[in-house]
């Protein structure tokens, strides 16, 4: 029997058809609980992602170089990513509510602290050390607890979470450009901070574990995916399976990198960047496109791995970033053909926060979600040190975006060829060998 069809023998029972509560809890309420921790993830989003608005108005205030600010956005990416598997660690052994309480209050002070920043050091120490240690702890353990309380949808529900991370500062960046413009920087880090805070403080005490004897209801002819035995942290590291999923993950979290953090270097060279595109400007259209894409790409595959089996979902996945990275370079100096196929290999990248997360779990099961999958991100971690140097180097060293291209395009159909042919039947023996 396929992996994906098998029943689970995990704590986590399944309850029939009709069957409405479990453990004096209503079903509906995982669906809300999701809804919080996606609220909860979008209060985070804004710290990493609208930091491009800040860089300038730093750089003026503080007499500093871009590349000196820029430093800011490495802290806050390396302690979110390298500092994963401690904070995933900290939400089990201390709750969710009151982890993901104070990583909330860390990203509100990030701003509001760092908006009196007079230094660099200061910076760093307060938007960069605040935002970086809160994103860190409130990602994990949303993502962890999401994968807990939705042991039949695991896919569907860590991408939907996901999303909430992935797109949740298309909601703030206008807002955050007009306030820059109207109100300067440090009033508006200070208004966005205390929104953000606030948002985070209130879903955070919100959010909750599933209750032991927790069930879900399933249609008729639909069972759980097969789900191994709660596995420590310590035995997880010590599978050739996780890391077989480190390696995927870093591959796949270099590669997309290697592309998508060059996107306006390369865009001025194939003569796009000034384009325009339906009356808008091309490279600005392109990553409008691209940060939707990347968020509802995450749900979608995760919904499609819940259905056909988490390794087949890889491939399909992997494969179609490959190609429409090949397609995307072979039309280069096409302006429509630029914006539609960055948008495509956005699609294909972004589902390995959703992909990744939901397979971890499959196999050595939910007890420790949120640590194992804190040591799987650092994956990404490495991924996001390795990938724009890399591609930069690569480029410099070569004087074309060939190679760039190249490198990233085999390292997907590597990464989907490992998933199906080395992956699945590695999987599958683990799994049947706990019966």
């Amino acid at each position: 029997m396929p992996e994906h069809l098998a029943p689970a023998p995990s704590a986590t029972p399944v309850a029939p058809a009709d069957h409405a509560a479990a453990a004096g809890v209503a079903l509906s309420t995982r669906w809300i609980q999701l809804a919080i921790g996606v609220v909860v993830m979008i209060s985070i989003a804004s710290p990493q992602y609208v930091w491009a608005l800040f860089t300038r108005p730093y750089m003026a205030k503080l007499d500093a170089t871009l590349a000196q600010v820029q430093v800011v956005f490495s802290i806050v990416v390396g302690l979110q990513c390298g500092l994963a598997p401690l904070s995933g660690w900290l939400v089990e052994r201390f709750g969710v509510r009151r982890l993901l309480t104070i990583g909330a209050a860390l990203v509100g002070a990030s701003w509001i602290v760092g908006a009196q920043s007079a230094s660099l050091f200061a910076l760093y120490a307060t938007y960069g050390l605040f935002a970086g240690l809160g994103t860190g702890i409130v990602y994990i353990g949303v993502v962890g607890l999401m994968v807990k309380w939705f042991p039949d949808r695991r896919g569907l529900a860590a991408g939907i979470a996901a999303a909430g991370y992935g797109m949740g500062a298309s909601l703030t960046t206008f807002p955050i450009a007009d306030s820059l413009a109207v109100h300067g920087l440090e009033t508006t880090l200070v208004r966005f901070g205390i929104v953000f805070g606030v948002v985070g403080l209130i879903g955070a005490r919100l959010l909750r574990t599933p209750p032991v004897g927790f069930t879900v209801t399933l249609p008729a002819g639909r069972v759980l995916p097969q789900t191994g035995h709660d596995r420590s942290p310590a035995q997880v590291l010590r599978s050739p399976i996780f890391w077989l999923m480190f390696a995927m993950m870093t591959l796949m979290a270099t590669s997309g990198l290697m592309v998508v953090s060059q996107m306006g270097a390369f865009a001025k060279d194939f003569g796009v960047a000034d384009a325009t595109v339906w009356g808008m400007a091309a490279l600005p259209l392109a990553l409008t496109l691209d940060r939707m894409t990347n968020g509802l790409t995450r749900p979608f595959f995760g919904w499609v791995s819940d259905r056909i089996g988490r390794e087949n979902t890889m491939l399909i996945a992997f494969a179609l970033e490959g190609c429409a990275m090949a397609v995307w370079y072979l039309n280069r100096a096409d302006p429509v053909a630029f914006v539609l196929l960055s948008g495509l290999v956005f699609f294909g990248w972004g589902e390995i926060f959703s992909l990744f997360p939901s397979t971890l779990t499959d196999t050595f099961g939910a007890k420790h979600a949120s640590t194992n999958y804190g040591f799987l991100y650092a994956g990404a971690g490495v991924g996001a040190i390795l990938g724009g140097p890399l591609a930069a180097l690569l480029y410099q060293s070569t004087g074309t975006w060939t190679t760039v291209f190249g490198l990233a395009i085999a390292a997907n159909f590597v990464t989907a060829t490992l998933a199906i042919a080395v992956l699945k039947p590695m999987r599958r023996r683990y799994l049947e060998r706990q019966g």
